[in-house]
C-alpha cells in the first residue's frame, strides 16, 4: 500500500532532489523513496551501535558518516 504525503522542502532539500534526478535519471518520488530507505538503515545501523563509512574518492580513506 503506498502513502501519499504533502512535504515542504528546504532550498538544500530540493537542490538535493533534483541532483538525484540528474544523477540518475529517477523521477522524484523513486529519490524521495530510496533517500528514506537509506536514511532508515543508516539510523538502524548507528542504533545497533555501528557506523557508516564513506569514501569520497578513489585515493581517499574512507571516513565515518555522520549525520547532522
Amino acid at each position: 500500500m503506498a502513502d501519499r504525503i504533502t512535504v515542504n522542502l528546504t532550498e538544500r532539500a530540493t537542490k538535493a532532489l533534483d541532483l538525484g534526478v540528474e544523477l540518475t535519471g529517477h523521477n522524484k518520488t523513486d529519490i524521495v523513496n530510496r533517500a528514506l530507505t537509506v536514511y532508515a538503515y543508516i539510523e538502524m545501523v548507528i542504533a545497533d551501535g555501528g557506523g557508516v563509512l564513506v569514501q569520497t574518492g578513489p585515493e581517499d580513506l574512507p571516513e565515518k558518516l555522520v549525520i547532522i
